[in-house]
């Protein structure tokens, strides 16, 4: 179910648009004149094409905090051979919160560390809410059903072993106070991972006018806040290019004329190199190591390639995100299939990062899929992608 959230600001449009004058079922009663300017927008321009901006609409469902559907889901027949698929196992969870001893207050960048026999299995950062997640057998679908004794594990909080016992998710969440000793910077850095092969045309377009508008928001709404942007295109092997990036800068303007001089070309089959956009974004990007905010948006049409390399590339960049405290939050455009649903909600699970997804309500573009969540709230996919920026910045 969803409901149909109309917010009367401009909107960062990011996917396709096959008829540029369609709008959302009731949409009189958005203001016209706001829907196409917004603060720190003043000359980022249209894309150049013509397209008005206030169009598309997205939805956001946070496994994280539905657990219990997600679990139910993963245990039903339909939906438990995506864990296979992607040999992927979030059954044994482990989630922290930390806080200031001293003042309840959480804590953000303490780094969190799961052992066995000296062996790191887990490895994570707290976020501004002080959360984060440990697993055990992340990437293992085939020990889905089996028991685990956590009395063999030990738990490191910024590299010093915890007397305190842990529990799985199923028990509660562990929460910790302790000694604020970690230092965190008030850098906010968001980086768009953006598929470029021929089917994101329209979304590349939308891209270079109106990224300024989101950013140009994040600052107004978090003006004592450094914010940093990047951008990594990718296609696939045999194209022009694999990757191309531009790397973390406080110039909006040097990230939009990085994004004007990209276009949309190559791919042609249905899986493209997400593997190596997510290698170069999460180990070639500088990334803070004490940054309050780091957010990776992955906007895509399609799944990586399915082959042992490729999984064990994506592998290490989840794990490297997790521990450095990257927040992967896929984006989904039409095109994805159920079993890219999936894979990408693990993207997000694995990273304590959400998952967005594209809808059908402002009857603009291909067909998307209904995604198979609760309820949510239908918004202006500008609007939400600031409201994440915002909710992690906080």
């Amino acid at each position: 179910m969803k409901k149909i959230a109309l917010v009367l600001c401009s909107v960062f449009v990011l996917f396709s648009c096959e008829n540029g004058d369609s709008a959302i079922d009731g949409s009189s009663e958005l203001d016209s004149s706001s829907s196409s300017s917004s603060k720190g927008s003043g000359d980022s321009g249209n894309g150049g094409n013509g397209e008005s901006a206030g169009q598309i609409t997205a939805g956001e469902w946070n496994d994280l905090t539905q657990w219990d559907f997600w679990s139910d889901l993963l245990n039903s027949q339909d939906y438990t051979t995506f864990q296979a698929n992607w040999s992927f196992n979030t059954s044994k969870r482990i989630a922290f919160q930390v806080l200031d001893k001293n003042t309840s207050q959480p804590l953000n960048n303490v780094s969190l560390s799961l052992f066995k026999d000296g062996e790191i299995i887990s490895e994570a950062k707290t976020d501004n809410l002080g959360e984060a997640n440990l697993f055990i057998d992340l990437f293992d679908s085939g020990k889905t059903s089996s028991s685990v004794n956590l009395d063999d594990y030990d738990v490191q909080i910024n590299g010093e072993v915890i007397s305190q016992g842990v529990s799985l998710f199923n028990e509660g969440v562990n929460v910790f106070n302790i000694e604020n000793t970690t230092a965190t910077a008030d850098r906010i850095e968001v980086a768009f991972i953006v598929d470029a092969t021929g089917s994101m045309g329209d979304e590349l377009e939308f891209l270079k006018s109106d990224l300024k508008d989101v950013i140009g928001r994040a600052q107004e709404d978090n003006a004592n806040s450094t914010i940093l942007t990047s951008t990594v295109f990718y296609r696939d092997q045999g194209d022009d290019y694999v990757t191309k990036r531009s790397d973390f800068t406080t110039s909006i303007s040097s990230t939009v004329d990085f994004i004007s001089k990209q276009s949309a070309d190559g791919g042609g089959d249905f899986e493209e190199a997400v593997e190596e956009a997510l290698d170069e974004a999460i180990n070639d990007l500088q990334w803070g190591t004490n940054s309050k905010t780091r957010i990776a948006f992955l906007l895509l049409d399609a799944p990586p390639h399915q082959t042992d390399d490729v999984n064990l590339s994506i592998k290490k960049s989840l794990i490297k995100a997790a521990k450095n405290g990257v927040k992967l939050i896929p984006v989904t455009a039409s095109g994805i299939d159920k079993s890219t649903e999936f894979l990408m909600r693990y993207f997000a699970i694995a990273t304590n990062g959400t998952y967005v997804f594209i809808t059908n309500d402002s009857g603009i573009g291909n067909d998307h899929i209904e995604p198979t969540v609760g309820e949510y709230e239908v918004e202006f996919l500008n609007n939400l992608l600031v409201r994440l920026i915002n909710k992690y910045a906080q």
